[in-house]
């Protein structure tokens, strides 16, 4: 999809270490620094043309820790998420990751490239999850711009972004859509 990468490596020109000090109490902005210096330069409203497409840079293994916690913490007593024995003489061979769980991941793993400038998240919508996932499998994640539009508040735009969740074997497990309010640059990047 999209550029190969080419846009995560722009957006990853110039970014600090994750070690290295973000700024020293007597600089401008404080402890912290400047807002703007806390995200990307590139990820405000205005740099997200409809129908650009790009590839996110890490993945996630689904873990028994995850699946398992969500799975109890949302009461969802559907035994293929928890009972291992039970799973073992299906088809699946054994437990399945509870699917809010994969499109979680899947939203968390786009987060930093589409939503680090998000003022709020307005809505998710057109959710479907196509495959099972089981512990152990990786998840990748894969993002397209849909739609832009202004927002009520002057220093913000809508975006819509179709999310795209794959595994390891290139398989799509989960496709959503987000809707969020993000910071126009020119309200925001000199703050």
């Amino acid at each position: 999809m999209g550029d190969n990468g080419n846009r995560r490596r722009r957006r990853d020109a110039g970014r600090l270490s994750p070690l290295e000090p973000r700024a020293t109490p007597h600089a401008k902005g404080g402890l912290m620094g400047d807002l703007a210096a806390l995200t990307s330069s590139d990820n405000y409203f205005e740099d997200f043309p409809v129908g650009d497409a790009f590839r996110h840079a890490r993945g996630k293994t689904v873990t028994p820790l995850e699946n398992v916690m969500i799975t109890d913490m949302v009461m969802n007593t559907a035994q293929g998420h928890f009972n291992a024995h039970l799973m073992e003489a299906t088809p699946f061979g054994g437990i399945l990751s509870y699917r809010g769980v994969n499109f979680s991941i899947v939203l968390g793993l786009s987060t930093q490239d589409c939503c680090e400038n998000a003022l709020a998240e307005l809505g998710l919508d057109n959710i479907k999850l196509t495959a099972p996932v089981r512990h152990g499998d990786t998840l990748y994640a894969y993002s397209e711009v849909l739609a832009l539009a202004d927002a009520d508040q002057p220093d913000a735009g809508i975006i819509t972004f179709r999310h795209y969740g794959y595994n390891q074997r290139d398989k799509l497990v989960a496709q959503l859509d987000r809707i969020a309010l993000i910071k126009r640059r020119s309200h925001w990047a000199d703050r």
